[in-house]
């Protein structure tokens, strides 16, 4: 078994919880012991750039808080006794019944208790996401493919120009609200309508709706995609998988695909792209002379999920002319996930100078930098990584101080930001991370 210090993602009824609490107006009712909800609540209310608990979530969400007894005879009743009050006293368009791993572990029939309430005017559907059904990751994806296979209208006809979003997991990705809303906003603009699911102007009848999609598209080359894929299988939908697209030059080619995919009029997705980056680089142009008077270049490492990191190396290297050493990924991931993700750095990593790190312990993270780092200042003539900038987390603060770097936090946990509409998609994301970047700097002067 793997010893994981500080570890940046839960296990599934976390990941559950968050996923649920973003939604418009569903309600998750707990079925596990007290602690469960609110330590997993707390952990994503306070590491994702303080969310906050969201409608009826955090110390408010429902939950059967089982007992040694219930343990001993059998939680269903209590169970049965908490969907009742929850219905008396909230207002939900959904209830979605989550399990955690001791009434997993006792065997509770769940489905059962739902029968009593299957004349319910609101839903409730069950999923179970005991701890030891995987992480976090895995607590997004099992809500999403509930929901559609469940819930969803199977019969909903196709709309021209309907998409569907995947692959932005709530709190686990801190700036999924911002990064959604720029992507819709980009693809508005190409005509089309879009379901994030996520962001405040949704609705439930979004999620009712998706089958009637033309297209899923999964922000992501390793999470969402177990989503497409079910609602291919069910739906007949096709999927596109890419990563999170941030600034001119990962946004215009993700722009160029969904075009083609879509058969969209190529003079209008070249206009679209012709006008954000004037607007992009009319800002940065601003910029440019203090950056380059002031030589703002750094050496960078990023630290993150397998969201994210690969986008923000992408980034530096492409369109800011940054120096990206090392890309840490932190998540647990199986041997397929990590090809793909190779396959894709190898891509950009035309030049073989930036090195990716596949580690989840945090202390190993800043003892492997680390080692490296000094080893290099042991030689008579080094490349001595200075001036650095470190992308990761809160919980590279004391490895950034350690070795001299500056420090953004950009990935989970984040808990010295607030974030409440911030993004890094997109051109307005790009602009946005190289204000936070640059934020950075002078508020050391």
């Amino acid at each position: 078994m793997t010893y994981i210090e500080r570890p940046r993602f839960s296990c599934a009824l976390g990941g559950a919880l968050s996923t649920i609490s973003a939604l418009p107006r569903v309600v998750p009712i707990v079925h596990a012991t007290s602690g469960c909800g609110a330590n997993l609540f707390g952990a994503y209310m306070g590491g994702s750039g303080f969310w906050g608990s969201g409608y009826c979530g955090g110390s408010s969400v429902p939950t059967s808080g089982i007992t040694e007894n219930d343990i001993v005879f059998g939680g269903s009743s209590r169970l049965n006794e908490q969907i009742e009050t929850t219905l008396e006293m909230i207002d939900a368009d959904l209830f979605l019944v989550t399990t955690g791993c001791m009434t997993e572990i006792i065997g509770d029939d769940v489905e059962a208790v739902l029968r009593n309430f299957k004349d319910s005017k609101i839903p409730i559907l069950s999923i179970e996401t005991g701890g030891f059904r995987g992480n976090s990751y895995n607590g997004y994806e099992g809500v999403l493919e509930k929901l559609f296979n469940d819930y969803s209208n199977e019969n909903t006809k196709k709309r021209k120009n309907l998409v569907n979003i995947f692959g932005l997991i709530p709190a686990s990705d801190p700036f999924f609200r911002g990064d959604l809303v720029e992507i819709k906003r980009l693809l508005e603009k190409l005509g089309l309508e879009v379901n994030t699911f996520f962001t405040n102007d949704q609705t439930i009848n979004n999620l009712r709706n998706a089958s009637g999609a033309l297209l899923n598209i999964v922000l992501s080359r390793t999470y969402g995609i177990s989503v497409a894929e079910s609602f291919k299988e069910k739906h007949g939908i096709p999927y596109y998988v890419s990563e999170i697209p941030i600034g001119p030059t990962a946004t215009a080619e993700f722009l160029r695909d969904i075009s083609k995919l879509l058969e969209i009029d190529n003079k209008k997705v070249e206009a679209l792209i012709k006008q954000e980056n004037e607007n992009y680089y009319k800002y940065i142009e601003r910029i440019s002379d203090v950056y380059a008077d002031s030589d703002f270049q750094h050496y960078a490492i990023v630290v993150g999920n397998a969201n994210n990191t690969l986008s923000i190396t992408k980034f530096l290297y492409e369109d800011l002319g940054w120096i990206p050493k090392f890309s840490v990924i932190t998540d647990e991931l199986d041997d397929n996930q990590k090809a793909v993700l190779n396959d894709r750095f190898e891509k950009l990593n035309v030049d073989k100078e930036i090195k990716l790190i596949y580690q989840t312990d945090a202390s190993k993270i800043e003892e492997h930098l680390t080692n490296i780092i000094e080893v290099q200042k042991s030689e008579k003539y080094h490349d001595a990584l200075s001036p650095l900038f470190i992308l990761g987390s809160s919980w590279e603060k004391d490895f950034a101080n350690k070795v001299g770097a500056k420090i953004l936090s950009v990935s989970y946990p984040i808990l010295n930001r607030a974030i409440l509409d911030r993004g890094y998609a997109g051109y307005n994301g790009g602009l946005h991370l190289v204000e936070d970047l640059l934020d950075v700097i002078f508020t050391g002067r």
